[in-house]
């Protein structure tokens, strides 16, 4: 009975007194060794009655005790591995996920295709999307929801009411807000684990290499041929894939560009520029509200295929879906000798 007692005491006492506890462990560690040392063979046998218990009891007690914290050690290295969400911050690139991430990402993770380290690989990822317009919304949106780690994003203008017809990342009440920093709210209200890195300017030829330099993959959703083929030839320069797409009315185009790994770039695809008004924009000719969404997702789709390894991605295929028929199509393209952006085969 004393025996109990004194543990009752040992923690009831340091519970009170605030004490550490690697302080409690300690006393009551020295407790269990002053009740052995009470019922070994050489002290007096009241002493053991004393305390009560007996020595094999004692000690198959410290044995527990020992496997006990044993366990409770290594769970919290296990632990330690994984970053708490509390205090996890925004955007930090570890292989480690906190418990709410592998519960987000779960249906990532349970697809043979991608997995947990497919799903490291997103995490590590850095995605740069030029324009936050129709294609971007939906690819913005989807890169995040992914887990993609960093995502760039860079636009000069602000969002217009015309927007938001497609522009699904926007919102009326961010009217006139650059459409970098709404971009922004949208993605981090749907995953806050990810960093955003928003660029209010356009893309110029003094900026992009650098800024390309940054990141692993390029996104291109924008709606005119000088950042088009500017994109590109960077791109093709630093040895970067480049998803492209383009929209109009109810079609739309997308393909990987990657003539570092033997695929064709964008220019040997379209070598020259179309004639001033032979391609309208969507503002021009119009375009349907889903497309920009459809097609958009589609580039979220082959950048995630992309950084995971996961299927058969565009790379010399170019996809183009004809949304009012409801045909799609892929054609192969090829290298192109003398491409004054990648050289060609």
């Amino acid at each position: 009975m004393i025996g109990i007692l004194g543990f009752v005491a040992v923690f009831g006492a340091g519970r009170w007194l605030g004490w550490p506890a690697r302080w409690l462990w300690l006393l009551a560690w020295g407790w269990l060794l002053v009740l052995l040392l009470a019922h070994a063979p050489y002290m007096p046998p009241q002493l053991g009655e004393f305390v009560g218990g007996e020595f094999r009891g004692w000690f198959v007690l410290g044995v527990l005790a020992a496997l006990v914290l044993a366990y409770r050690s290594l769970l919290g290295r296990v632990r330690g591995r994984v970053a708490d969400p509390d205090t996890l911050p925004r955007g930090q690139r570890t292989g480690a996920f906190a418990p709410v991430e592998l519960e987000r990402y779960a249906r990532h993770i349970m697809l043979r295709e991608i997995g947990g380290p497919g799903q490291k690989n997103l995490k590590a990822a850095r995605v740069l999307v030029v324009g936050a317009g129709g294609l971007g919304s939906s690819a913005l949106m989807y890169l995040a929801g992914s887990g993609v780690g960093v995502i760039g994003v860079i636009d000069g203008d602000a969002v217009e009411g015309s927007n938001l017809q497609r522009q699904i990342i926007h919102a009326d009440a961010r009217i006139g807000m650059p459409k970098v920093f709404s971009a922004e709210i949208a993605m981090k209200a749907l995953n806050p684990f990810i960093e955003v890195r928003p660029y209010h300017r356009r893309l110029e030829a003094a900026l992009a290499a650098e800024l390309v330099a940054e990141y692993d993959l390029v996104l291109d959703g924008t709606d005119n041929f000088d950042t088009r083929y500017l994109v590109n030839r960077v791109c093709a320069a630093a040895g970067k894939p480049l998803i492209s797409a383009a929209i109009t009315q109810w079609e739309g185009q997308i393909s990987l560009y990657d003539p570092a790994e033997g695929g064709p770039c964008f220019e040997c695809v379209f070598p020259q520029r179309p004639a001033p008004g032979l391609v309208p924009s969507c503002a021009e000719a119009g375009v349907a509200s889903p497309l920009p969404g459809v097609i958009g997702a589609m580039m979220a789709l082959e950048a995630v295929k992309h950084l995971t390894g996961a299927g058969s991605g565009l790379r010399g295929r170019l996809l183009i879906h004809d949304a009012l028929y409801a045909e799609t199509r892929v054609i192969g393209v090829k290298r192109r000798a003398g491409c004054a952006a990648c050289g060609g085969a």
